[in-house]
């Protein structure tokens, strides 16, 4: 078997230069045995693991193994949290695929794997290659951190990295790509199908409207859920008509923003170049500049990676500073609240020309809400609950790209729209297992949709809901819906955290610990529990409860309630659709 050849890091090249380079030499070196017929031997065994929040890297591991099992491969896939780990010290080829979340935080399903193989507890693990994947977002400090946590750690433990890490931005596509196809050059001398040379991953071409071909979808309906008051909550109706896009409760719904016009005329206004020019577009072709950041660059995230490129362009001794000391909270100080308008009149730079100008941003993403309709209840439409994000710094006023083009932009427009299927939150597929939700502010999306689906399917299991928001008079998110869901039954409990409404702020958490007993015996009974939400704060403190509530009424010990609370996730009893 060929190993990889790594180019070292200081070598004058890039990161994806040396990538193609050291595959390149890894192939030539393997001469003419990597080119030639192969014969077939026995299988190669190869190990995929998979740790995901919304499914990404779910999909990538399954797609993985389809071009696996085209040659001479004997693949296994798992979900992280479902893996055997005694297995770890006798795999031969180990492939991890992961997303990063919250602040640098592993993926639910890959949290008892990824502490277990950080702590003291971890095996020797010589004789095992392996190769990772990491999934992230450079919007966020802890960049693909999950993934650089496994591959920093397996190579501590005497594993033998086969082929170098490849970290992935929101655009994964591309980099799978590189990476599937890098590792299988590496295993192909011994696991190819006779004849058939190294295994290419087959790219099947989409059909129909997707991520890459959304559907123009009309709204139907939009209007703010708060009452009178600063805060916006906008209840937003989009048509599926002539789409032939589904969804289930639990997925998500991807859509594409446009940036706002006349922040773009400032941009255009103040750069130093002739902007009467077509640049071309992330994915292909080219449009005017003005016309290329409404609808194709991202315009409102300042990142790490940008200033790097923007410095190098810039004479600012500020930011020249701030690249030299590469410090977190430097970072993340610097980037709160700011735009790249900031940069473009605060800090100025030489471009040669427009190309060369987009050419250091990002492309525009789309952003995923949670679905908050069943199609059973609203077929031909899917619903969204959005909180309307507005601000003030700098002196100047801000807004969330998606939800204010959603709120004040979007009239006569239709949003490109795409279906984002989320198989870790899911339903019970018995209608008789009771469940608890818990969703404060927006996280009250998926369980409305949950509400609807259990009412029209008939499951006969109790539902609990524990919602939490300001103030009840203005905040109190589909009220009418939620009170004739108790009325007619569908709704068993209903518990209401207003934190501003007293002087003592109350938070969801704080009733769950309130209400442990009979918490604790809906566990007891089966119960499945939800968390929809902010990741960082709310999240983590609902967790904490659970732990509580499993001590003071389980009778447990610190160390048996996290072990009650692991159980939980493993048995898909405890599912998150965290942000």
């Amino acid at each position: 078997m060929s190993s990889f050849i790594q180019i070292p890091e200081d070598a004058p090249f890039s990161a994806d230069q040396r990538v193609w380079l050291g595959q390149f030499l890894s192939n030539l070196l393997a001469g003419a045995a990597a080119a030639a017929p192969q014969a077939s031997g026995p299988a190669v065994p190869v190990t995929i693991l998979w740790g995901s929040q919304t499914g990404n890297s779910e999909g990538l591991a399954k797609k993985l193994v389809k071009s696996l099992k085209k040659g001479n491969f004997e693949p296994e896939v798992f979900d992280m949290g479902a893996y055997d780990r005694g297995r770890l010290p006798q795999e031969k080829n180990l492939l991890i695929i992961t997303s990063t979340y919250g602040d640098g935080e592993p993926p639910d399903n890959a949290a008892e794997l990824y502490n277990f193989l950080l702590s003291d507890s971890a095996p020797r693990m010589e004789g095992v290659q392996f190769s990772v994947l990491a999934l992230g977002d450079t919007n966020y400090p802890d960049f693909c951190k999950c993934g650089i946590d496994f591959d920093n750690r397996l190579e501590q433990l005497g594993a033998s990295r086969f082929f170098q890490r490849i970290d992935s931005d929101v655009d994964y596509d591309g980099p799978f790509k590189q990476w599937s196809d890098g590792v299988l050059s590496v295993l192909a001398p011994a696991g190819a199908a006779s004849g058939n040379g190294a295994a290419a991953v087959v790219e099947q071409a989409e059909t129909g409207y997707s991520k890459k071909n959304p559907f123009p979808s009309g709204i139907v309906a939009n209007y703010n859920l708060n009452g009178a008051g600063e805060k916006q909550t906008h209840h937003v109706s989009l048509s599926l008509d002539g789409s032939g896009l589904e969804y289930e409760v639990g997925d998500a719904l991807g859509v594409y923003p446009l940036n706002p016009a006349d922040v773009v005329d400032e941009l255009m206004a103040a750069l130093p170049f002739n902007t009467n020019t077509s640049v071309p577009l992330p994915d292909g072709g080219e449009a005017p500049l003005r016309e290329a950041l409404i609808s194709s660059y991202d315009i409102g995230n300042l990142n790490k990676s940008l200033i790097q490129k923007w410095q190098a362009r810039s004479g600012s001794p500020f930011l020249r500073s701030l690249v030299e000391a590469d410090d977190k909270k430097a970072w993340d100080d610097f980037c709160w609240g700011r735009d790249l308008i900031d940069l473009v009149i605060d800090h100025p730079a030489d471009f040669t020309d427009a190309e060369d100008f987009v050419g250091t941003l990002k492309k525009l993403q789309p952003r995923l809400y949670s679905i908050a309709s069943s199609p059973k209840a609203h077929p031909g439409e899917v619903h969204l609950c959005v909180g309307i994000v507005r601000y003030n710094t700098y002196g100047r006023k801000r807004g969330g790209i998606c939800s204010t083009f959603l709120s004040d932009r979007s009239n006569g427009l239709k949003p490109g729209v795409f279906v984002h299927s989320n198989k870790a939150f899911r339903l019970p597929e018995n209608g008789e297992t009771p469940v608890i939700m818990v969703g404060p502010g927006t996280g009250i999306a998926p369980f409305r949709a949950f509400l609807e689906e259990r009412k029209i399917s008939g499951a006969k299991g109790g539902n609990w809901l524990f919602f939490g928001n300001p103030y009840q008079a203005t905040d109190f998110l589909y009220s009418e819906e939620l009170t004739a869901f108790q009325k007619d039954g569908t709704l068993q409990r209903l518990d209401l955290a207003w934190s501003r409404d007293q002087k003592e702020k109350i938070y969801v958490q704080n009733l769950m610990v309130q209400q442990g007993a009979e918490l604790w015996k809906w566990f007891q009974d089966g119960a499945a529990f939800y968390v929809c939400g902010d990741a960082s704060r709310m999240a983590k403190d609902v967790d904490a409860a659970l732990h509580t509530v499993a001590e003071q009424h389980g009778g447990l010990s610190k160390e048996d309630a996290a072990a009650w609370v692991n159980q939980l996730k493993k048995d898909k009893r405890y599912l998150r659709d965290v942000y």
